[in-house]
């Protein structure tokens, strides 16, 4: 391994005595060269960098909304159960009331909207990935 090393090491200082006898001109034009891929490798890590953060914020956002749409469900649930509880005790062979629909219109308008704004969400996330790469 140190056979390597020693080698790699050898190698970069012919590279460096390699730029050293080169005319000036042809620094300048290698340092240039270096210049503007750190500059562009930092403009692409700046772009990531939003993106990822964009990503980030989205991800928490859906979350926040999906946790509070599983409480609301539960809590529509547990309202369900109770209501069908003092039915069961009145009659046990009484249909589902109107009630009972409505929490189905419910639960079925949230789990729509939600898909409907992860939607919204992934065009939105298609629209800037586009600026950024026109960027």
């Amino acid at each position: 391994e140190v056979q390597k090393l020693n080698q790699q090491l050898e190698e970069k200082n012919g590279e460096i005595q390699q730029m050293i006898n080169q005319p000036p001109y042809e620094k300048e034009r290698e340092i240039l060269r270096l210049q503007k891929s750190l500059a562009e490798r930092e403009k692409a890590q700046a772009t990531s960098d939003v993106l990822c953060r964009s990503l980030t914020d989205e991800t928490h956002q859906l979350q926040r909304k999906l946790a509070s749409t599983a409480q609301m469900c539960q809590h529509l649930a547990k309202c369900l159960e109770e209501k069908q509880r003092k039915e069961k005790g009145n009659s046990d062979d009484q249909i589902p009331t109107e009630r009972s629909h409505q929490v189905f219109l419910l639960l079925l308008y949230n789990d729509t909207s939600l898909q409907a704004l992860i939607c919204n969400l992934q065009d939105e996330n298609r629209m800037l990935k586009q600026k950024v790469a026109h960027v």
